[in-house]
């Protein structure tokens, strides 16, 4: 049994966790929403701060439930790429800390591989190769998983992540941040027929579109136009609902094209989008109809927390994979990249 504690810090929730295997023993989540409301948006600094103040305290908790020495453990792990750098760096600072401490290995995990790797959490059993649509604030791209825990990017967001699109869009409604939610409440009220916006393409040079790359920012000008246009009252819950029925189609049909032209029978669908429930619906309906099977982690493991990076750091751990301790956070990082991060644990 391997035995890992995790930080993730990447963004604006402080999130530990203890993990055996594909197992959670522990975590605790600490939420930074109402601290970044008030500037519809994360702030950095701010981020970085609170980070700073409260993961002493969930360390802590977690290990009174679990019990255990931190030098029972069989490594550490945390996220180092991609993030707000600030914010990197509380968590990597602790994560070094103790791994000094308490002589075991550092496993430096990509935050978009712990969320890929949520899929494990919600299925111990499921192996690659699979598919994975991985919808973010800051990602979205589709990713063929294979035998080695390789992978391989199929297609990417031209411009705005689906994320991105949702908050702003929710911020043109006057709905608050963050977006997804809101919006994700509101549509359910409204009427998705109401207005045929536009589904972003992308053109290749010779002629068609790419078939699987997605586009979102011509979408989110559409609604701003559409807003403007209205006049008041504006009809809020159809326009979220319209918006939000284009970009799930959108995504869906993308993610169905490309596992059937893979011959991929398992789709992943993770990152904070994938807690989106029209998405969850519609995406497992319509892959069903096609024999696709389809996992998507439960809400809490859609969005940051340390559970996932704990199961990355396992897998890293047992290919014989860790990290220096001189590893740096870095805010840009390719998933293909990841070989980057590790040599031999020592």
């Amino acid at each position: 049994m391997t035995t890992i504690l995790a930080i993730e810090t990447s963004c604006d929730e402080t999130a530990v966790a203890v993990v055996q295997n594909r197992q959670v023993l522990a975590e605790a989540v600490a939420s930074q929403i109402a601290q970044h409301q008030v500037y519809g948006g994360v702030v950095p600094e701010i981020a970085s701060r609170q980070h700073l103040e409260v993961i002493n305290v969930l360390l802590q908790q977690v290990q009174t439930a679990t019990g255990l020495s931190w030098g029972e453990l069989d490594a550490i792990a945390v996220t180092c790429a991609p993030g707000l750098v600030g914010a990197l760096n509380i968590g990597l600072a602790a994560a070094k800390t103790l791994a000094i401490l308490y002589q075991q290995p550092l496993v430096g995990i990509h935050h978009l591989e712990g969320h890929i790797c949520a899929a494990y959490l919600t299925d111990p059993h499921l192996q690659p190769p699979f598919l994975c649509l991985l919808v973010s604030g800051g990602h979205t791209s589709l990713v063929a998983v294979r035998e080695g825990q390789t992978y391989h990017p199929l297609g990417q967001t031209r411009d705005d992540a689906v994320g991105e699109a949702f908050d702003k869009v929710a911020r043109l409604l006057g709905l608050g941040y963050p977006g997804g939610p809101a919006i994700d409440r509101l549509a359910p009220s409204g009427n998705p027929q109401a207005f045929a916006l536009p589904e972003g393409k992308i053109s290749l040079p010779g002629g068609g579109v790419h078939p699987y790359d997605m586009s979102f920012s011509g979408l989110k000008t559409a609604v701003r136009r559409l807003v403007e246009k209205i006049p008041p009252p504006l009809p809020v819950a159809d326009v979220a609902a319209s918006f939000q029925y284009t970009v799930v189609q959108a995504l869906t049909r993308r993610a169905m094209r490309c596992a059937l032209d893979q011959g991929l029978t398992t789709l992943v669908v993770a990152g904070g989008v994938a807690a989106n429930r029209e998405l969850r619906q519609t995406i497992t309906a319509t892959a069903t109809q096609q024999g696709i099977r389809v996992i998507i982690p439960p809400m809490k493991y859609c969005t940051d927390n340390a559970a996932m990076i704990g199961c990355a750091g396992v897998i890293r751990l047992k290919q014989g994979q860790g990290s220096p301790l001189h590893l740096t956070s870095q805010s840009r990082m390719m998933l293909t990249d990841i070989h980057t991060l590790y040599g031999k644990a020592e």
